[in-house]
């Protein structure tokens, strides 16, 4: 397969050019539109060759046009799309007999539901006032696609790690989906209406606080910066959340992600080695197997390898594909197809890769095309770009009717155990993933642009926990829709132990 190069930074803002429209007065007052929002001009893209004084006079020409009070609050738009018809039409093209298991996860709770609901919001956030600054965003940025893993050069930083629905878009949805799951957390913890509102207001202003930080900063030093997990660590207040990561952290450090994953999913015994089947979350699908040939397989792992940088081929080539296998994961990814690669040197040594299929982003039938012409493509250089450090094994490919990615299946991973947290511990992590948040941003976006946009006030952490609160009951009646649909029979969903 040929790869295709990425979009310079110039062909990046021609293809925003393209797709733009001004933000109208009805956004600007906070009314809702008729149609979806389609960005303004993209100014974070070309005000960095401006004077800092012409870009904060930007900036207040858009508060002008979009205050920040009119980011907050949420009502729901006449005419609005029924949630359920969503979820289905997000279901076509998946594995139909995984799409009940992905309906059962979701259906767990109000947050399981939300963390699946990505499309959805991103429907509602369609109708919301824009600023009309756009830059590269995670698209599904929810307090549990944060995390920690291993950079290459071995050190553990806390960052973004799920990119599935990146594309350029409004930097506010991200702030806003962001917040509203540390409110629908919130509640799933217990925590009061005082609390669960705290949660996000302290969140949003961390985002604003660290954008003014780096708008000051030099460009190569914000570019650098990264978030140093064990940092983190030692900061943290709570002896009890202390001494539970730090012992994640400490397993993560023992031994190599891949030789754990090789002793728990594979045969024991087994020469070659092969994955062991665990369905329905694990398995070798012979009818998948049958559709695509093994030279359909060969010739897309030939492209995945062909994305890589020329290091990485080397290293990459001393393995052997030995073994594949359907793995379901997530919550919003199930149905999708996704798998897990055992590929083995020959000195024994494991490698798990995960693969998983790319779809058009969520954002993008809101805001126009983006310029990458392969889903993989954009997934990798979106996170790329909004990550300090990324998988060296990070690539994409071409299969039969479908887009691929690639990176390697755990690589010292260490998730949030956002259950447990209690009120001071989720405010302190809503804030950790604020700042992340707006280092991300800063690598695409204009922060002296966003700094002075945001200010210093309060106004604009009110004006998203106001829409976190209200967002929050929305997405309680999505999931309770969408219980009733279950019951009424519209929806298959699978019993999960």
């Amino acid at each position: 397969m040929s790869t295709v190069a990425e979009p310079s930074a110039v062909a990046v803002a021609a293809a925003e050019r393209r797709t733009t429209k001004r933000v109208s007065k009805r956004q600007a007052t906070g009314a809702k539109p008729d149609a979806p929002a389609k960005p303004s001009a993209p100014l974070s893209q070309d005000s960095y060759h401006q004077a800092v004084e012409t870009r904060q006079a930007m900036a207040r020409d858009i508060r002008a046009k979009c205050s920040r009070k009119s980011l907050g609050g949420w009502q729901a738009p006449k005419g609005r799309r029924d949630p359920v018809d969503i979820l289905i039409e997000t279901s076509k093209g998946r594995i139909e007999s995984l799409v009940p298991i992905r309906y059962a996860r979701m259906m767990a709770s109000p947050f399981a539901f939300y963390r699946g609901a990505a499309a959805i919001m991103a429907n509602d956030l369609s109708s919301t006032a824009s600023t009309g600054i756009h830059l590269q965003i995670c698209g599904d940025c929810h307090l549990v696609n944060f995390g920690g893993f291993a950079t290459p050069e071995r050190k553990l930083v806390f960052d973004i790690n799920d990119f599935d629905e990146t594309t350029i878009g409004p930097w506010e949805w991200d702030v806003k989906r962001l917040c509203a799951s540390l409110v629908v957390a919130s509640r799933a913890n217990g925590f009061s209406a005082d609390d669960a509102r705290d949660v996000a207001w302290e969140a949003a202003s961390s985002y604003r606080d660290h954008i003014a930080n780096y708008a000051v900063m030099p460009l190569l030093d914000a570019w650098y910066d990264h978030i140093d997990l064990e940092a983190v660590l030692g900061r943290m207040q709570d002896e009890q959340m202390k001494k539970l990561t730090t012992k994640n952290v400490r397993k993560a450090k023992e031994y190599t992600a891949h030789m754990k994953e090789f002793v728990k999913l594979t045969v024991a015994g087994g020469s070659p080695a092969r994955i062991q089947d665990e369905p329905p979350l694990l398995y070798h699908d012979p009818v998948l197997q049958n559709v695509i040939s093994a030279e359909e397989r060969a010739r897309a792992f030939k492209g995945y390898v062909a994305s890589l940088l020329p290091e990485r081929r080397v290293l990459l080539e001393r393995f052997e594909s030995v073994d594949s296998a359907v793995k379901v994961v997530g919550v919003g990814s199930v149905g999708t197809y996704c798998g897990i690669i055992l590929l083995v040197s020959g000195s024994g040594d494991p490698l798990f890769l995960q693969f998983k299929e790319a779809r058009e982003s969520v954002i993008d039938p809101f805001i126009g095309k983006n310029p990458y012409p392969h889903h993989g493509q954009r997934v990798v250089a979106g996170q790329r770009l909004m990550q300090s450090a990324s998988d060296i094994f990070l690539g994409w490919t071409d299969g039969p009717k479908r887009h691929f990615y690639l990176r390697q299946l755990r690589d010292a991973k260490i998730s949030p155990q956002v259950e447990l947290m209690q009120p001071a511990n989720l405010r302190r992590y809503g804030r950790l993933c604020a700042h992340t948040l707006a280092r991300a941003h800063t690598r695409s976006g204009d922060a002296v642009l966003l700094a002075a946009y945001l200010g210093r006030s309060d106004a604009f952490a009110d004006a998203i926990a106001s829409f976190s609160v209200v967002y929050a009951d929305q997405n309680d009646r999505d999931h309770a829709a969408m219980v009733k649909a279950a019951r009424a029979g519209r929806i298959e969903v699978a019993a999960i132990n």
